[in-house]
């Protein structure tokens, strides 16, 4: 799973130049679990690491760009983008 952690990470950032590398795993990391749980608390069966891993390329592919403008306006996620010294200038 690290692997496609990395790979993942890799695909933000070359969507998204604005976003650190720390940063752009912390989103992956965050969209992976966040559907996993979603799943899970919702009764759906489990159906793998692939399976995870196409719907979080999905999301980088469609709003990869756009992730950081998402976090300001939500609360729950403004603390990403919270530390100014993290972004790339």
């Amino acid at each position: 799973m690290e692997e496609k952690i990395e790979n993942l990470t890799a695909e933000l950032l070359a969507k998204n130049p604005q976003m650190s590398a720390g940063r752009a795993r912390v989103w992956v990391e965050l969209l992976w679990s966040d559907f996993e749980s979603t799943a899970a608390k919702a009764g759906y069966d489990y159906r793998g690491a692939d399976y995870t891993e196409n719907l979080v390329r999905q999301l980088i592919t469609s709003y990869g760009d756009k992730l950081h403008a998402f976090a300001g306006r939500n609360p729950k996620y403004v603390h990403l983008l919270d530390a100014s010294d993290d972004m790339l200038q």
